[in-house]
């Protein structure tokens, strides 16, 4: 008889466990979603969105197009990785808080990008984004120089936008204020990440003696006794143009070659060799 009854108490005794448990469960909040806050701390700066028509203003200054491999460093809440990927762009956001880089993904999501926006937890110092064709930022700008050996290392013709901040001495080749909807941090700049040229060239009839400040280049074509001073240099990614004696170079840099017309007096063609190739 004992053990008849005990089975029912035993019962009794689990279904009423089983109640608290879902009462409790019910009972308990439900888990905040992560909201950002404008001036949160971050590792290396505050968190400050940028408005989107200026998002919108780089990269048509970058000129995204789905051919594009878009990094955003310090990517916040995605919306320039989203922005690019809506665009057609791969896109990659690398964020060190990964609250935000949780709350981009949900972004991305609800913007039916996530196939091509992603987003990565990491430390700006530490990334490799070598293989963007596009750079985007609105870091501060002692980051921006700290980045910016790294920055001048990839490849010729590499396109960076930054909100507002510069790259030092390093000028920008294009800016531009936003003034639609925009209070605050409304300008955006380009660099083209220019060629390596300084140093001393060989053409058939003489001697290239370049000096590269960033995108400008100076210094001297000598041929025979004669040396003409170089005036007007410029690179933009790897295209360079220069006027010497009267003459206006154009062309473009591959390594340690470079190759291009020449236009005054006569049009011709011009080639010119660094380090013996």
């Amino acid at each position: 008889m004992n053990s008849s009854r005990r089975v029912p108490q035993l019962l009794l005794t689990l279904f009423l466990s089983l109640m608290t448990t879902s009462v409790c469960a019910q009972a308990q909040p439900a888990k905040e979603q992560f909201e950002p806050r404008v001036g949160q701390e971050g590792k290396d700066v505050v968190w400050v969105p940028s408005p989107q028509t200026v998002v919108n203003k780089m990269l048509d200054m970058a000129k995204v197009t789905p051919k594009d491999y878009v990094i955003d460093l310090g990517s916040g809440d995605g919306r320039t990785v989203i922005t690019a990927a809506k665009r057609g762009a791969k896109a990659l956001g690398i964020e060190y808080n990964p609250d935000m880089v949780e709350l981009s993904k949900r972004n991305a999501a609800k913007e039916g990008v996530s196939d091509r926006a992603t987003f990565q937890k990491a430390d700006l110092f530490e990334s490799d984004f070598s293989q963007a064709t596009v750079i985007s930022m609105f870091l501060l700008p002692d980051i921006n120089l700290k980045l910016r050996p790294k920055i001048l290392d990839l490849k010729p013709g590499t396109r960076i936008v930054s909100n507002t901040f510069t790259m030092g001495e390093w000028a920008a080749d294009e800016t531009a204020t936003v003034n639609e909807d925009c209070i605050s941090y409304c300008t955006a700049l380009l660099w083209i990440v220019p060629a390596k040229v300084g140093g001393t060239w060989q053409l058939p009839q003489g001697e290239l003696a370049l000096k590269q400040t960033f995108q400008m280049i100076s210094g001297t074509l000598r041929s025979g006794n004669v040396s003409t001073p170089i005036t007007n240099g410029r690179l933009r990614g790897d295209q360079i143009s220069f006027t010497a004696g009267g003459a206006q170079y154009t062309g473009r840099v591959n390594g340690n070659a470079m190759e291009g017309t020449v236009k005054g007096g006569s049009d011709s063609k011009w080639r010119a060799t660094r380090g013996g190739n």
